[in-house]
């Protein structure tokens, strides 16, 4: 009796214990829900709200939008305008493909939609402020065998062709610029969504992104009968070579041997 008495004593605490945690993680919660709910509101009243399109289903990359994959929800606008798709931008998104897989409930960005915004024509809101963009002739051999690319960093170098004092011919290739950003490859920008692996295209101009006093240069130098070639870099390659000579064939006579030893030299280094 006393063992079966203890055993339900003990049952009558579990049971109270578990009443009161119950209602203790429901406290909790309410009053996390109350916190956001009071965070959200105070968003809302200090930046506004936006009607947003949401993903209405799970989306693999690559999908082509139709009407039965978006919904819409309202948000509190702080971060979200001008990125995120408007529900008043709704038709502008049907019939495009997205670029990354997205989860339901997930907001639409326009960064999501292969080729962007549409209203935001041309690359002019890609350049930085205080910064140009200027078109140069390079393509086939000159921009490394057509496949520099938009987001891509560059070395500019040009070979020019001049009288020189004596009145003959001279040749001179130079360095002109270094780590420049490319913003375009003929008409191809990086808001086009890419190329495809093994896909080349074909251009003639590639745009670059350099300071008012660069585009002077770059300006001048077309006028001149010569030749812009460009150097492809590694992305992650910030570097910058100081004191980079003019090059003519007297300067390749001078220099070929010892660069090649150097160059032998550092292979063996790296082994």
């Amino acid at each position: 009796m006393k063992k079966d008495r203890n055993r339900q004593i003990i049952l009558a605490i579990a049971l109270a214990a578990g009443i009161i945690a119950a209602f203790t993680t429901r406290w909790a919660f309410s009053l996390k829900d109350g916190e956001i709910a009071k965070a959200k509101k105070q968003l809302e009243s200090r930046y506004g709200t936006l009607q947003v399109v949401v993903f209405a289903t799970d989306v693999p990359a690559g999908t082509i939008i139709s009407k039965d994959d978006l919904g819409y929800l309202t948000m509190p606008a702080a971060g979200l305008r001008g990125q995120a798709v408007e529900t008043t931008s709704y038709r502008d998104i049907i019939g495009r493909k997205i670029l990354a897989a997205h989860r339901e409930g997930e907001v639409l960005f326009w960064s999501d939609v292969e080729g962007g915004n549409p209203l935001e024509v041309g690359i002019s809101a890609d350049i930085k402020k205080n910064m140009r963009a200027v078109s140069v002739n390079c393509s086939g051999a000159a921009s490394v065998s057509g496949m520099v690319r938009p987001n891509d960093h560059v070395d500019v170098i040009g070979t020019f062709d001049f009288e020189g004092k004596s009145g003959k011919r001279d040749f001179v290739t130079c360095t002109m610029l270094q780590n420049v950003l490319v913003l375009a490859t003929g008409t191809e920008t990086a808001k086009g969504g890419g190329r495809a692996a093994g896909l080349t295209r074909n251009y003639s101009t590639v745009t670059l992104e350099v300071t008012p006093r660069e585009a002077e240069m770059l300006a001048f130098a077309e006028q001149l009968k010569g030749r812009i070639i460009l150097s492809l870099r590694n992305r992650k390659d910030t570097s910058y070579e100081k004191e980079l000579p003019k090059v003519d064939f007297a300067k390749i006579q001078g220099e070929i041997e010892e660069l090649n030893i150097k160059r032998q030299t550092s292979r063996l280094a790296i082994r």
